[in-house]
């Protein structure tokens, strides 16, 4: 069994427009933009992320947004809600924040003792946010939004699938434990990490299979402290069976990646070096940050890339 994982790291979605979605987590969720870079495989394409003050891991909501993409098919195979917690007593404001800024999709609901706001994204992204206890964490107060409600970080995550077997012998064996069953929603949760712990798996046998594109998630990531405890769980996956990618440097992290029995992408991301190594902690997310081997196509770049409107 892997003993090096320490909860989420990221959430990657794919968008539509740059600016809608800009808009969406900085004013509406009140959440910093702590990076603007580009796509490492498309420098047309925005690489925007969102968290706390500094981007702590188990934070960071990351998307790209692709401009005219058609929207993506909910279904099997994907990550199919994103949760983010909130401090207790906070769902109330929230309802009517959203409600006031046309927010869609808005119910609230109960599961497994947690009060749950669920709602859609700029682009139909399935969203939650769970109360949960501030666990050390303090909130981005951004948007007239106050600390006493302000977006923790992440709860966790929600995978569909068809059949969940392969998906909990995986967790089981990255170092999660199975925790509680409410229907078809299994939760899974990690001890010793940081607090955006939990996995749940909704098993749903008779569902079509996700197609992805806008308001999708395009890939979850795990988060290890460094690249000595990525390299272990790198090997521990391939002895098990798993096709993973070598080490990639993301600038703010490294990276591997593999696929999951039932379909989803998973990331295994450093917690070093952070989002600082490039600009200072009051300034991040404010100037177009390249990738070393897209510097030199910078004017062109820039040329490309549509405005982005801050949020009012």
């Amino acid at each position: 069994m892997i003993d090096r994982i320490r909860g989420l790291h990221h959430v990657t979605s794919m968008a539509g427009d740059a600016s809608a979605n800009n808009r969406f987590f900085t004013g509406t969720m009140g959440l910093r933009r702590v990076k603007k870079t580009v796509n490492f495989d498309a420098p047309e394409v925005y690489h925007l992320y969102y968290g706390d003050e500094v981007g702590t891991p188990g934070s960071v909501m990351t998307t790209f947004p692709f401009g005219r993409m058609p929207r993506g098919r909910r279904g099997t195979g994907e990550v199919g809600v994103t949760e983010f917690a909130v401090p207790k007593g906070s769902l109330g404001y929230w309802a009517d924040r959203f409600a006031a800024r046309g927010v869609t999709g808005l119910a609230e609901d109960k599961f497994l003792g947690a009060r749950r706001l669920t709602f859609d994204g700029p682009d139909g992204d399935s969203l939650a946010l769970v109360e949960d206890e501030d666990r050390g964490r303090t909130g981005w107060t951004g948007a007239g939004v106050p600390e006493e409600a302000a977006v923790l970080g992440f709860h966790g995550a929600r995978l569909r699938l068809r059949d969940a077997g392969g998906a909990d012998e995986l967790l089981r064996f990255m170092g999660y434990r199975k925790a509680e069953t409410a229907g078809n929603v299994t939760r899974y949760l990690i001890e010793g990490g940081n607090a955006a712990d939990s996995i749940d798996i909704e098993e749903l046998p008779d569902a079509p299979a996700a197609g992805q594109g806008a308001g999708s998630v395009h890939h979850i990531a795990f988060a290890v402290e460094d690249r000595a405890a990525q390299l272990e769980v790198r090997k521990a996956l391939l002895d098990t069976g798993y096709q993973v990618t070598p080490v990639i440097d993301r600038d703010y992290f490294w990276a591997i990646y593999f696929r999951t029995p039932g379909g989803v992408l998973f990331e295994i991301a450093t917690n070093e070096p952070g989002f600082d190594r490039d600009e200072d902690t009051a300034h991040l997310g404010e100037a177009l940050k390249l990738p070393t081997r897209y510097e030199p196509l910078r004017d062109r770049i820039e040329a490309i890339l549509p405005g982005i409107e801050e949020a009012a």
